[in-house]
């Protein structure tokens, strides 16, 4: 398996650590919305929205499309590569260290 890009794991665990963003991006998951759309319901300002949707969008998390005066926000699914990825890595050394235990209790039991 090759390496996760650390720059991209480490911005996609930065957007999705704040449980505003998590909230944000679960929305947009769901369906395509506008910033008013967004705010009405977070319990935060529109800015803070804008804010926090830049911070995904960075992630590469959501992506936009204007539409007239507005712009329309959608999840990008495949922006979770790098989290897959890092799960992926973490999956198969577990799996080796569990391997690994029940090898040794098995010795031990003989």
């Amino acid at each position: 398996m090759e390496p996760i890009a650390h720059s991209a794991a480490d911005a996609l665990f930065r957007a999705l650590g704040d449980p505003t963003r998590r909230t944000l991006f679960e929305r947009l998951a769901r369906s395509e919305l506008t910033v008013r759309a967004l705010t009405e319901g977070a319990g935060i300002s529109q800015p803070a929205v804008s804010k926090h949707l830049a911070v995904l969008k960075g992630a590469g998390l959501v992506l936009d499309r204007p539409q007239g005066r507005e712009t329309h926000y959608r999840a990008n699914p495949r922006g979770l590569a790098p989290l897959l990825d890092w799960m992926r890595l973490h999956e198969a050394m577990w799996a080796d260290s569990f391997d690994r235990l029940e090898d040794l209790l098995r010795r031990m039991d003989q």
